[in-house]
C-alpha cells in the first residue's frame, strides 16, 4: 500500500527560473528502503523537502500536481503534524542542530519535548539511541563544538528518538568515515527491519546495492528510472544518466560483452561471488 504518492508534481522554487521537479509520477509503500541517486541539481533535495512538506508550507514557490501523504493532499497538512508522521534528517547538519541547548542531551530530547513525551519515557529514548548510535560520550557536550561528522550523528540521532513511521535521510554520510558510514546504514536497516519506510539520498552507490528495495533516479528534475533494486542497479544506461552502478555491476557488463555472461548481472558482492560460483560450477 502507497503511503506517499505523487501524481504528475512540478515545482519551481520562488524568482526561479527552472523547475527542481517536473512531472513528477512515484510512489512510495509502507515498510521499504529507496535509494534516491543523481547528480547535484537533479532534484533530491526538493524531492524530501516535498514529501516533509517543506514544499510547499516553508519555501513557497509554485506546485502543481498532487501529493498525497496517508491519504490527504500535502498542501493540506499541518507541518508540525506532519512531522510526527515523517522524520527528516537534513544534508547539512549545521543548519538541523537548533542552536539553543548547552548539551547533546538536550538536543536530542528537544523534539520530544515538542510532542509531550514524559520525561521518563524521554530520557530512556535519548539514552538508546546514543548507544545505537555511538555516541553517548557526546551526551554532555555542547553540540554546537562538535565537528560535522558528530554534529551528523546528533542529527540523526535526535530523528531517530522521535520515532517516526517514514524517515527522509538527505546524504547522512557525507561527513562520516567509513566505519561511521557503516553504522548508519547498519541502523538504517535495523529502522526498516521494524516497519519504518526510509527515502534515502545517497552517493554511495555499493551500499544501497546492499540495502535498498528500490532505487529512483533522478535527472534534470524528472524520474529517469524507478525500480527494484536489481533491476536498476544493474542497467548500465545509468551512466548515461550522470548515475552510477555498482562496481561489479560493471565487472559483469564487461564479462558479458566478452561472452562471459553470468546468469545475472549482480549489483553487491555477495551477488557477484554466487554468480561466478554458478558459472564455474556450470562448467565444471
Amino acid at each position: 500500500m502507497s503511503f506517499i504518492t505523487l501524481q504528475d508534481v512540478s515545482y519551481k522554487y520562488p524568482l526561479a527560473k527552472t523547475f527542481a521537479l517536473k512531472h513528477v509520477d512515484l510512489s512510495f509503500e509502507k515498510g521499504k528502503f529507496y535509494g534516491i541517486i543523481g547528480q547535484n541539481g537533479a532534484g533530491k533535495t526538493t524531492l524530501c523537502n516535498l514529501v516533509r512538506g517543506l514544499v510547499p508550507h516553508f519555501y513557497g514557490g509554485s506546485l502543481t500536481g498532487k501529493t498525497i501523504i496517508d491519504g490527504t493532499d500535502v498542501k493540506k497538512w499541518d507541518t508540525d503534524q506532519l512531522a510526527t508522521q515523517i522524520g527528516y534528517v537534513f544534508q547539512n547538519p549545521f543548519t538541523q542542530i537548533s542552536g539553543v541547548k548547552e548539551t547533546v542531551f538536550e538536543e536530542i530530547a528537544l523534539g520530544l519535548e515538542n510532542l509531550g513525551i514524559p520525561k521518563d519515557e524521554m530520557i530512556e529514548r535519548v539514552i538508546r539511541v546514543c548507544k545505537l548510535l555511538k555516541i553517548e560520550d557526546l551526551i554532555k557536550r555542547d553540540p554546537n563544538a562538535l565537528s560535522g561528522g558528530q554534529r551528523q550523528r546528533v542529527a540523526f540521532a535526535a530523528i531517530i528518538a522521535m520515532d517516526s513511521d517514514t524517515l527522509v535521510i538527505d546524504e547522512p554520510t557525507s561527513q562520516l568515515d567509513p566505519e561511521g558510514t557503516a553504522d548508519v546504514f547498519a541502523i538504517i536497516q535495523l529502522l526498516k527491519e521494524q516497519g519504518k519506510t526510509v527515502l534515502l539520498v545517497e552517493h554511495k552507490i555499493d551500499l544501497l546495492a546492499e540495502y535498498a528495495d528500490e532505487i529512483v533516479v533522478l535527472e534534470k528534475a524528472q524520474v529517469a528510472f524507478h525500480g527494484p533494486a536489481q533491476e536498476v542497479l544493474q542497467n548500465p544506461a545509468l551512466l548515461e544518466h550522470g548515475a552510477q552502478i555498482p562496481q561489479v555491476a560493471l565487472l559483469g557488463s564487461r564479462l558479458e560483452k566478452r561472452g562471459i555472461g553470468l546468469a545475472r548481472i549482480p549489483i553487491t558482492q555477495k551477488d557477484a561471488i554466487a554468480a561466478i560460483e554458478e558459472r564455474l560450477g556450470g562448467e565444471s
